[in-house]
């Protein structure tokens, strides 16, 4: 099983969610968040004086997948995510060791 980290725009996040569920993927966790890549933030203005926004809103999504599936999710995450504009987000993939669904005890891709 693998555990991916999906870091997004804000306002991707139906379409992500809409395609994930389109190919099966049902249980995700969403936070908001903020974080900065290469574009570094940006400034704005407000009042007529200039500031830096130095941290971009951003939308984390953790999933995790069997690891037949996660080609799948990866394409149809970039396909749904995908601006082609700078900040466009990334996929972190990560091995999980382990599985428990509280409520049931069951284990392995029976919890998930």
């Amino acid at each position: 099983m693998k555990k991916m980290e999906v870091i997004i725009k804000p306002f991707k996040l139906e379409d992500v969610k809409v395609a994930l569920a389109e190919i099966g993927i049902t249980g995700m966790t969403v936070f908001e968040v903020k974080g900065y890549g290469r574009q570094k933030g940006h400034s704005e203005l407000y009042r007529g004086a200039e500031y830096t926004i130095d941290f971009i809103p951003k939308i984390k999504l953790d999933i995790v997948v069997n690891d037949e599936d996660v080609d799948k999710v990866v394409e149809v995450v970039i396909n749904s995510a995908k601006t082609g504009k700078i900040g466009d987000g990334k996929i972190f993939i990560s091995d999980i060791e382990k599985i428990v669904r509280i409520r049931t005890g069951e284990t392995g891709s029976q919890a998930v």
